[in-house]
């Protein structure tokens, strides 16, 4: 049986990635007690970078809030398998960071980061609000426009 986060993915047309391999020294995921902390994700697709380059010069705010929303999309893909496979256990979105590859002025990043944090309040509902950083960074791993990492209460 499909659990209650599985459906509402599905109502929203979203199919969870399986979750890549990191690029360099870390891992994708912490548990401990009933926290989870996943490892900043890339607005990958297919195992290639979808979105690339900075915004405010190669990408538009547009793209790059869509990039947040992907990079979220593959947060849920490790949140699931630190979870064992059961999203249900998703107590609490505690806290997402957001890292904007941003040409010199622009300053939409809080709008860009609203792609995932839209998306978090969309998948879990009220449990999905959250406290939130978001950085504008002059490049970031792989010259990915976006970066999102996250921080979950489980059962």
């Amino acid at each position: 049986m499909t659990g209650r986060i599985e459906a509402r993915l599905s109502e929203l047309g979203i199919h969870l990635p399986p979750p890549m391999k990191p690029i360099a020294n870390y891992v994708p995921w912490v548990a401990t007690g009933n926290l989870v902390v996943i490892s900043g994700q890339v607005p990958a697709v297919d195992g290639r970078i979808a979105v690339t380059g900075r915004v405010g010069a190669e990408v538009s705010e547009e793209d790059a809030k869509a990039a947040a929303r992907q990079c979220l999309i593959n947060v849920l893909g490790h949140l699931k398998a630190a979870c064992g496979g059961d999203l249900d256990r998703v107590r609490r979105v505690l806290r997402l960071g957001g890292y904007i590859a941003s040409a010199p002025g622009f300053t939409g990043q809080a709008q860009v980061m609203n792609g995932a944090s839209d998306l978090a309040v969309e998948v879990f509902g009220e449990a999905g609000r959250h406290a939130r950083t978001t950085i504008g960074v002059p490049v970031l791993p792989a010259d990915a426009a976006v970066e999102v990492e996250g921080m979950f209460e489980i059962a």
